[in-house]
């Protein structure tokens, strides 16, 4: 199983409002070769983390199935979000879409582009609540617990369905 996490906070091309720009993401995800679309997790609003000023974001999780190389599965990912406008100025700066993988088949690799699992998703409602909606027994790879208890124990992280109202 492949978990990708998808977010966005500012328009996207064309002003594209966050949720059509992570709609189209997950769109350009189904294309990649060798991997199978399985699920799209409800999109969510949740508040930047750490806490600012930017915009709230849109995220949701996918989950696809296939076999890719770790550096092979996140240069494609990066192309999706080079499409889509981002740009890499400051850690957690606002952008207009952001996608990060999140387990690639249960691998553990502590070695960069990627890290797997993602070093943060742990800690992060807005990528384990959606992925609740995909994979509600996924077993979080390096910690071996349930995403159910990963949320339990997360400290208060307001999330909601998305709404553009």
């Amino acid at each position: 199983m492949i978990l990708i996490a998808i977010g966005a906070n500012l328009p996207g091309p064309g002003g594209l409002t966050a949720l059509q720009t992570c709609e189209r993401a997950v769109e350009a995800l189904k294309k990649i070769p060798g991997l199978t679309f399985k699920s799209l997790s409800s999109w969510y609003r949740t508040a930047a983390i750490p806490a600012s000023e930017q915009p709230d974001y849109c995220n949701g999780v996918v989950r696809l199935e296939g076999e890719v190389a770790p550096a092979d599965l996140l240069a494609a990912l990066q192309d999706i979000e080079n499409t889509y406008g981002r740009t890499r100025s400051v850690k957690n700066a606002a952008r207009t879409l952001d996608i990060d993988i999140i387990d690639l088949n249960g691998a553990i690799r502590a070695i960069p582009n990627p890290i797997l699992p993602h070093p943060r998703a742990h800690l992060r409602a807005f990528v384990l609540r959606p992925i609740l909606d995909v994979a509600p027994s996924w077993i979080h790879p390096a910690f071996r617990r349930s995403v159910t208890s990963l949320l339990v124990d997360l400290p208060a992280q307001p999330i909601q369905p998305w709404s553009d109202g």
